[in-house]
């Protein structure tokens, strides 16, 4: 018993002494953004009134707002054979395909596994204190960038759900910055500029970063 107490009482002056602290405290420690607060942030934002269909509406040949991969069940009966969507179908079929313009909330640039670009942030806020920001992933990016707002602190990470490998793979700033307009944000709106590097545990010596701009309305929780 004695042999036992001392083994843990070693294994607790290893972690005072040499500062081994469990990889989760590490995470949170390095990750940690200090957000910077601006009166009228400055720059390019007319991304904002730039549209795009929602993923797999498309005008096909015919002039018709069609879709491709990701149609609701029962509108590709209402196809010929060379996609044209039946005249007498045509109410039915955009009652069933969302063809509204959705406009972007971001314009970014970035270099991550099974990143190739993305125009959609959506901005929740369950409570006074905590903000979540997440990019939308489509059929060409499978990561997604999340920047948690904590207690007036920015939290990076990326998430990546790959199609080569199973389960969830996450990757942790590790430096950058975040400006946000504090004058939007008491009216629902986030507008920010960031920069984050991050930690690639898969090649250390390649650099995952993430950079761009923000424009969207805080939906509340």
């Amino acid at each position: 018993m004695s042999r036992r107490l001392n083994y843990i009482l070693l294994l607790l002056i290893g972690f005072l002494l040499f500062g081994i602290v469990p990889k989760s405290r590490i995470i949170d420690k390095d990750c940690k953004i200090k957000i910077q607060w601006i009166a009228n942030l400055k720059g390019d934002f007319n991304f904002r009134t730039k549209w795009s269909y929602p993923e797999g509406v498309f005008r096909n040949e015919f002039g018709q707002l069609s879709c491709d991969g990701f149609c609701p069940e029962g509108t590709e009966s209402m196809k010929d054979s060379v996609g044209k969507i039946y005249a007498d179908s045509l109410t039915r079929f955009y009652q069933l395909v969302d063809t509204t313009h959705q406009y972007h909330s971001i314009s970014c640039d970035a270099w991550c596994y099974e990143w190739a670009g993305t125009d959609f942030i959506t901005a929740k806020q369950t409570n006074k204190n905590h903000l979540t920001c997440s990019t939308h992933k489509n059929v060409g990016t499978h990561c997604s960038l999340i920047i948690e707002i904590i207690n007036g602190t920015c939290i990076p990470r990326i998430e990546l759900i790959s199609i080569s490998s199973p389960g969830l793979k996450t990757y942790f700033c590790k430096n950058g910055f975040l400006k946000i307009d504090k004058n939007l944000l008491l009216k629902g709106i986030i507008k920010a500029e960031f920069n984050f590097d991050f930690i690639n545990s898969d090649e250390p010596n390649r650099n995952i970063f993430w950079k761009g701009k923000i424009y969207a309305t805080i939906e509340k929780q």
